[in-house]
């Protein structure tokens, strides 16, 4: 069988202040497979949002390690796994994390800018995800300007503008109402479809969490399926 893309190996997260000890799991193994999207459920307070940061290489774990294919990617330097996050990871979170002063082009363009891509590939590369998502008609407006939906596709774009293999979306309609909330999530899972995507998305939504290929929920620590 395929090595799964995603795998972690007893992975832990515990915070500790002075004697005291807070875990928020231990012991976790997960495996994601390529192509598949997954949806991570739970509590507030669970470790959903935790479990993502580590997956994302985000945050390093207590115990335990995280593998994409063969590579063990908690084990790189942090240069190696900044590069690394920026080639291969797409994040989408609650809140979309524009800066309002830019346009919604120039949010979109910072993965690219960051590695080292010119203005001009960027710009490139941007209004084709722009138009992806429906807003290449927005490309030069400020974030400031445009609606919560329309931010939320900023992000979206932004997510895959370096051409990622995973996407990693905590909570992405968590802040918009019922109506914009489906219409984001309709064109996320399509996104995952047509770029053959991995995606872990964190939901507080069961009807969201339902139309993933997998589902899977914290509870007390361990992860059960839904």
């Amino acid at each position: 069988m395929a090595e799964p893309l995603i795998r972690a190996e007893k992975l832990s997260k515990i915070y500790r202040t002075g004697a005291a000890e807070l875990a928020i799991f231990r012991d976790l193994d997960l495996k994601v497979e390529k192509g598949e999207s997954l949806a991570l459920t739970g509590e507030s307070g669970a470790g959903k949002s935790t479990l993502l940061h580590l997956l994302g290489t985000l945050d390093s774990p207590s115990e335990g390690a995280v593998f994409y294919g063969g590579t063990k990617v908690t084990a790189l330097p942090e240069a190696g796994m900044s590069e690394f996050r920026n080639r291969t990871i797409g994040f989408v979170w609650q809140s979309h994390h524009l800066l309002p002063e830019f346009t919604a082009a120039e949010n979109a363009a910072m993965p690219l800018l960051i590695r080292g891509d010119s203005p001009a590939k960027a710009r490139t590369r941007v209004r084709e995800v722009l138009n992806e998502v429906g807003l290449a008609d927005r490309a030069d407006h400020r974030a400031g300007e445009l609606s919560g939906g329309e931010q939320q596709r900023v992000a979206l774009a932004r997510a895959l503008a370096g051409n990622p293999s995973v996407l990693l979306a905590d909570e992405p309609t968590g802040n918009l109402d019922p109506r914009t909330g489906e219409r984001i999530f309709s064109l996320l899972q399509e996104l995952h479809r047509v770029h053959g995507l991995t995606s872990v998305i964190v939901t507080h939504n069961p009807a969201f969490a339902g139309r993933c290929d997998r589902a899977l929920r914290i509870e007390a620590g361990e992860l059960v399926p839904v």
